[in-house]
Order: structure tokens, then sequence, then C-alpha cells
């Protein structure tokens, strides 16, 4: 398999500058495989905690649903709707 390396051209600070040369000449390795290296480390960190993982949106969203389950009883019987009656009443919204 034949990875295709792309050029980018970037600014850094002069700080920054010479961090770089000083880390690819301790490390023999070039300064472009340290900032492939770098951005490989940061996209393993960046890992995205999906919404579902707040436990504070859990629960709201189950306090929400007890509170709903304690006003059953406010309805007389079952509510009964399909899929054409649902859909009318969302565009009736707007």
């Amino acid at each position: 398999m034949t990875t295709q390396l792309l050029r980018k051209q970037i600014y850094i600070h002069k700080r920054q500058q010479i961090l770089l040369k000083r880390l690819a000449k301790e490390r023999g390795i070039s300064e472009a495989e340290i900032i492939r290296q770098a951005i490989d480390r940061e996209a393993a960190n960046a890992i995205p905690v999906p919404s579902y993982a707040n436990q504070d949106s859990w629960d709201e969203a189950l306090a929400f649903m007890r509170s709903l389950a304690n006003r059953r009883d406010q309805f007389r019987e079952p509510l009964h709707w399909n899929r054409t009656e649902l859909y009318e009443e969302r565009l009736n919204r707007f």
C-alpha cells in the first residue's frame, strides 16, 4: 500500500520552529514527520463524546417521561392516530 503525501504550507511561531528543529534533530526524523505524528496524536485524543453519554441529558429526559406518566390519568382513553394525521398536524403548525 502506497501512502500519498500531500504538501501543506503552514505558519508557525518562531519558538515553535526552534522546538520543531530541536525535536527533529533529537529524534533523528524530519520536521514533517514530527508534524505528522503530532496530528495523529491530536486526532487520537479528539474522540468526541456523544451527547447520549451526557448524564444530565438522560436525567432531564427521564424526568420529563415520568412527568408524562404521572399525568396519564388525565386522559380518559388512549390516544390513537395514524401517520397521515400526524403529518397533517405537523404541517398545520407552520
